[in-house]
């Protein structure tokens, strides 16, 4: 195991007065804990460290943190994969990875939003805190900042597929799918012609992104699942698909093989700082001390990062799947644009998602919800048996105001935050993970992670 090593020069200097250390404590602690090593000023190496979130973001933290010889704890609340990591569509497609206020979203209109048959749904009882968020997310939805929030995404999506790469090499046993034929269909010409200006926007923020238009009798040669309604579409080259469950589950077992240790069933409720450590509490526990602690927790990370000075709202946007049996399952993901509907082959089965659903994530599932998928996937699959739904589910992603994730130190330079990817915390995950780890080990930021502070 390679020692572990941290300089706190790239961490903030202010400390949140909230837990009870000062500034003085704060600048003592730093002079205590500093050594020399090859002329620089180190932090004492935080050899035990504290993960919370067992999702994809969590424990890909966690087990780069291992490569670098980290002696790592994952809590979760419920379990493994038990949040937005289990039962959403599992693409891993960088090349569709932007950001989520999007100018189309401003085009829904107050009706549409407030209809549980909308692809995006607000309750009409939302309530203060939700408002303030939908509010700084309508400001976000103008084309100048997708602009911005798409390229400042551009060079983190860039490491997606090369840090799961870097996991199945090191030993997760799990795999990835090539999606040789990832198409997006659409009734119409035109419905498609969103999709294009939007590839071409991504393109010129510096994504690289190839694609084909196609006529709808083209998509259902490469895709015999796509129904007679569909007459045009795009499909996209070089993405991914995997069975985020599994996958996930898979890196659990990994970290616990390199001597990690997961607890499942223990809700953090405290996350305090002393002077050399911090203390991770959880429901019914006493404290426990760490070396330094990741919050990746999602939905539920603003509550534990307000302390270190994280003021960024995270907003559960729940989405809905479930698995239907085909006559004939595709060879890879189909994606409905204009019905906001992901399909994608697990198996013997085919999972469909969908639904942007601004809404408390404990609240149950909605059957209005998942029957508004069915109906709108109904007229535009062939073969499959929409009334045969299995594995109905509903999972809260972790949205922030403009898109973007929050990953990086807070004001305690031994606690870091790392979430509110969105839609997408499982393709970024393990990119997320690789370059969180490698800020916690050289205490120096890496470019990639530059728009995502925590403290914007």
């Amino acid at each position: 195991m390679r020692p572990l090593c941290r300089s706190h020069d790239g961490a903030p200097r202010d400390w949140p007065n909230t837990t009870g250390t000062t500034d003085r404590d704060a600048a003592h602690h730093r002079s205590d804990t500093r050594v020399k090593r090859r002329g620089v000023a180190m932090a004492a190496e935080p050899r035990r460290v504290a993960v919370v979130g067992a999702g994809m973001v969590g424990l890909s933290t966690a087990w780069f943190l291992q490569e670098h010889g980290a002696d790592v704890t994952v809590f979760d609340r419920r379990d493994v994969a038990a949040g937005a990591s289990w039962g959403n569509a599992g693409w891993l497609t960088p090349g569709l990875a932007t950001p989520l206020p999007e100018p189309a979203v401003l085009s829904y209109g107050v009706k549409a939003v407030l209809s549980p048959s909308s692809p995006v749904y607000v309750p009409p009882s939302a309530n203060p805190r939700l408002l303030r968020f939908l509010a700084g997310f309508a400001r976000n939805s103008t084309a100048a900042r997708w602009r911005r929030a798409m390229e400042a995404l551009v060079p983190i999506n860039g490491r997606a597929l090369p840090s799961f790469d870097a996991l199945l090499d090191g030993g997760v046993k799990a795999e990835t799918n090539d999606a040789g034929s990832f198409l997006a269909a659409y009734r119409t010409a035109a419905e498609r012609r969103v999709l294009l200006e939007e590839i071409e926007h991504i393109r010129a923020a510096g994504q690289a992104l190839e694609y084909e238009a196609l006529t709808g009798d083209e998509a259902r040669r490469l895709e015999p699942a796509l129904s007679a309604e569909i007459g045009a579409a795009i499909v996209l080259r070089g993405q991914r698909f995997i069975d985020p469950g599994a996958f996930v589950h898979a890196l659990a077992d990994s970290v616990r093989d390199r001597g990690g240790k997961i607890r499942t069933g223990a809700a953090v409720t405290e996350i305090g700082h002393q002077r050399g450590s911090v203390s991770v509490r959880t429901t019914g526990s006493d404290s426990e001390k760490f070396d330094t602690v990741v919050l990746a927790s999602g939905v539920w990370l603003g509550d534990l990062a307000r302390p270190f000075g994280v003021r960024s709202l995270v907003q559960a946007g729940r989405g809905y799947s479930f698995s239907v049996p085909m006559d004939r399952v595709p060879d890879g993901p189909v994606y409905f644009p204009a019905q906001r509907v992901a399909c994608t082959p697990l198996g013997d089965r085919m999972r469909v998602a969908g639904m942007m659903e601004f809404r408390r994530p404990e609240a149950p599932l909605d059957r209005r919800r998942v029957q508004a998928i069915v109906e709108a996937a109904r007229p535009l699959l062939r073969g499959a048996d929409l009334d045969s739904r299995q594995d109905e589910w509903v999972g809260s992603r972790p949205c922030t105001r403009d898109g973007l994730p929050l990953i990086g130190a807070t004001r305690s330079p031994r606690v870091f935050a790392a979430g509110g990817h969105g839609m997408w915390g499982i393709t970024l995950g393990p990119a997320t993970g690789r370059l969180l780890a490698e800020q916690i080990v050289t205490g120096r930021r890496p470019r990639e992670l530059d728009p995502f502070s925590p403290l914007r």
